[in-house]
């Protein structure tokens, strides 16, 4: 039985990750607006899309966690692993940064320092998200090589799969 959550043919994993992303993205603006001498509104806004966006990342996780399940030991695990870690390490940061605002007040007010703290989450699940993309270029050419190069090449051994290989490329 495969575990693999797919809509045509493709993971939902990566596509789930947008979600808290954007809604990160768009709290720092509120953020940001707020400290500029924005309404009021512009914090509290900022706050609960941030809280909107941990509810996406939490959702992400478990989708990311049927697919760890299914993904194979040798090296596939390891992978996934390593693709998610800075989208974890973004996530647990804009958690500090809700705590942090959750003891603020009613208000939730944004601060400077915190401000900060989204500026490097958001660095951090942005170099992870260029990493993903291009891992996902990655591979998308390397299946294309195979199914280019096929089966009928080992029908000849070593020698018919380097001449399968090189046509593939040419």
């Amino acid at each position: 039985m495969e575990n693999h959550m797919r809509v045509h043919g493709q993971s939902v994993q990566p596509m789930l990750v947008t979600f808290p992303l954007g809604l990160f993205a768009c709290a720092t603006l509120f953020d940001l607006a707020d400290l500029l001498g924005g309404p009021d509104l512009m914090g509290q806004v900022g706050y609960w899309t941030t809280v909107a966006g941990l509810v996406a990342a939490a959702l992400t996780v478990v989708a990311g966690m049927v697919e760890l399940w299914d993904a194979p030991v040798d090296g596939g695990r390891r992978a996934a692993l390593l693709g998610n870690a800075p989208n974890v390490a973004s996530a647990l940061l804009f958690v500090l940064v809700c705590l942090a605002r959750a003891g603020a007040g009613e208000r939730h007010p944004p601060s400077g320092a915190l401000l900060v703290l989204e500026l490097a989450a958001l660095t951090i699940a942005g170099c992870g998200a260029v990493h993903a993309g291009r891992r996902a270029q990655r591979t998308e050419r390397e299946r294309r090589r195979a199914e280019a190069i096929g089966f009928d090449g080992l029908a000849d051994g070593p020698a018919g799969f380097l001449a399968g290989e090189s046509a593939a490329a040419g």
